[in-house]
């Protein structure tokens, strides 16, 4: 085992040669590095004894491997000795091997301690980095469940995803690996020159003589690698974008026959890809020849003033062969800390990431003394409501609503129109900007969210089903439910026949996204998990426009079912569904442009009519033309 043979432990990393190679991969640079790596630090202050623990265990394993070299040059010196001396003829010359079983032994010592101390280093460094990830973890999901729609709506799951998965993930991987690295490259290094001037400061200087020599190399091919690697970055996030959207897209690409468009495009960016990574890693891989030449270079002329100082008894052979060694090592932490502090330095801009993520503006806090409503009967008063996504583009203005309890309320109008809007408002998913908003006469900022929303049942045109069993998805409606509950519902919502007839029933597994059972089998589940809810106000949005004829049927009855005697607020795109509506609301550009019932808005002659008639029109048009 030679020196300090641990450094060549570093996890892998993309760079050059045998992983020893410097870093030149582009990262992400920081914005606000040392504010950034500050408020790191913040994460790991109540470690900082396991720390000082992790710097004083690394410098003992450290300084126990670094050493070891120069005792190993005793024995070489010995064995020499003893050999020349017997050559000229010295009889009673001999070698003492209980000397050298006495080095050998606590060379053995010396290993043993530096793994130990190595391994304690490495076990703290490990506990520390997973308790700073947790509490950042923590510290996330607690901010997630504050934020507002409008976050949500604003970025993509991937964008969020990625900074609470990859960039923590890198993260904990730097804390528990490159730190350690980085110390131990450090006390390495200084370890290392310490004993090399111990033994001759000529050949040190010789030595350092050499490093402009590898920052020359270093620099003129990372700078060309550089460009070569950032094509391969940009080429491998379209290949992936390509593929994802193509396997999610498949039986579209399928249906328009663009397969062999699909695959032209997709070999494009395949050979995009290639040439850049080939190129990169091509011009990368050269660094390690020509630092190994360098080193190579400067190893003769330590090997020719060794060999000249030892002939004049300047220094002991044993202490040359020690020196090589070092020598050998020396460039390694060198290389070693350089990569680190690239690694660093992409780990602070994820920290940066994730930073930003805590520091969106949350929603606003919840009164101390939230009201409630005891028994919700269902009454909705909106007055003079505001509201506006962008603050100099007004999208609703002074809108005025007085809703009683057990009527069904349609929000009909264009795309853009502003309907889905009005009941984020109504839930408190996006704050007003001005007047009030009232449920049996209590502003709803003046309850908690909690309990607002458990007012509020919701049947929605997308379903939402986690994986899980069929009773499982329908018991999400209420914690404590029964299982006689749960198929009472069912029964109500006309799913219970459907469920029977499915391998293991109620207990029947859903796949992600509920893929094994149809659209129309969706909507049943999501219906009766609102049943079991029993909420006083129900959003309903259009949960028929995508199934057909005979499953809008059954949907329908259980829709209406589950109206029956709650406050109904229907979002609806087939006018047809909504003729017995109490009130329907006509919006457009985020106003109430109608108000009033079917018949009253059609012999208005107004914009209801318009699109009521608009739709029969052209079902009438595709019935004649068929």
């Amino acid at each position: 085992m030679k020196g300090n043979d641990k450094i060549s432990n570093t996890r892998p990393r993309r760079g050059p040669g045998s992983g020893l190679g410097p870093m030149i991969m582009p990262t992400e640079k920081p914005k606000d590095f040392k504010g950034t790596l500050k408020r790191l630090l913040g994460y790991l202050k109540p470690f900082k004894y396991h720390l000082f623990v992790v710097v004083i265990t690394s410098i003992l394993g450290t300084g126990f491997s670094v050493v070891s070299p120069k005792i190993m040059g005793k024995i070489t010196t010995e064995l020499f000795s003893g050999t020349i001396q017997r050559l000229h003829g010295l009889s009673e010359s001999t070698i003492d091997f209980g000397y050298i079983l006495n080095i050998l032994l606590t060379l053995c010592g010396l290993y043993i301690l530096s793994a130990l101390f190595n391994y304690i280093q490495q076990v703290i460094m490990a506990t520390v980095a997973q308790k700073t990830v947790y509490n950042m973890r923590s510290d996330v999901s607690k901010k997630l469940s504050k934020l507002p729609l409008k976050f949500y709506d604003t970025h993509t799951h991937g964008e969020i995803l990625s900074r609470i998965t990859n960039d923590i993930d890198n993260i904990s991987n730097t804390l528990q690996q490159s730190i350690t690295q980085l110390i131990s490259s450090i006390i390495t290094l200084i370890g290392i020159i310490v004993m090399m001037l111990t033994i001759s400061p000529i050949m040190t200087l010789i030595l350092l003589v050499t490093l402009p020599l590898y920052a020359i190399v270093t620099k003129n091919i990372a700078k060309k690698s550089q460009k070569y690697f950032s094509e391969q970055q940009k080429s491998l996030g379209k290949l992936n974008g390509h593929i994802e959207e193509m396997y999610t897209g498949h039986r579209i690409v399928k249906a328009f026959s663009l397969e062999e468009k699909s695959k032209k495009y997709f070999d494009e960016i395949n050979n995009q890809l290639y040439n850049a990574g080939w190129k990169a890693d091509f011009i990368s891989g050269v660094i390690m020849p020509l630092m190994n030449f360098v080193n190579n270079i400067g190893y003769v002329i330590i090997s020719v003033v060794g060999g000249l100082l030892a002939t004049k008894g300047a220094i002991n052979i044993g202490d040359i062969q020690a020196f090589i060694q070092y020598s050998r090592q020396f460039t390694h932490p060198i290389i070693q800390t350089a990569n680190i502090a690239n690694i660093i330095q992409s780990t602070i801009a994820s920290s940066e990431r994730v930073f930003e993520l805590l520091d969106e503006t949350e929603e606003i806090p919840d009164s101390e003394n939230g009201k409630s409503i005891t028994k919700p009967l269902g009454n909705v008063v909106f007055e003079d409501v505001k509201f506006a996504y962008k603050q100099d583009e007004p999208l609703i203005e002074a809108m005025n609503i007085n809703v009683s309890a057990g009527q069904t309320i349609a929000i009909v109008g264009p795309t853009g129109a502003g309907k889905t809007t009005l009941v984020n408002l109504l839930m408190r998913f996006y704050e007003i900007d001005g007047g009030t908003i009232t449920i049996d006469g209590v502003n709803i900022k003046d309850m908690t969210r909690e309990h607002l929303r458990s007012v509020f049942g919701m049947v929605l045109q997308d379903t939402w089903l986690f994986k899980g069993t069929i009773k499982e998805n329908i018991g999400y409606g209420r914690k404590d439910a029964s299982d006689d509950e749960i198929i009472s519902v069912a029964k109500a919502a006309r799913a219970d026949y459907f469920i029977r007839t499915l391998p293991d029933g109620y207990d029947t597994i859903l796949t992600e996204e509920a893929s094994n059972i149809s659209q129309g089998q969706k909507q049943l589940l999501t219906i009766a998990r609102a049943l079991l809810a029993d909420p006083a106000i129900l959003i309903l949005d259009e949960a028929t426009s995508s199934v057909d004829t005979r499953t809008e049927v059954h949907i329908q009855k259980a829709m209406n079912l589950l109206m029956k005697g709650r406050t109904s607020f229907v979002i609806a795109h087939r006018l047809s569904t909504i003729k017995d509506a109490d009130l329907i609301l006509v919006m457009n550009d985020g106003n109430i442009i109608e108000k009033g019932n079917h018949q009253e808005l059609l012999a208005h002659q107004g914009f209801y009519a318009e699109l009521y008639n608009s739709q029969f029109t052209g079902k009438n048009i595709i019935a004649s033309g068929a």
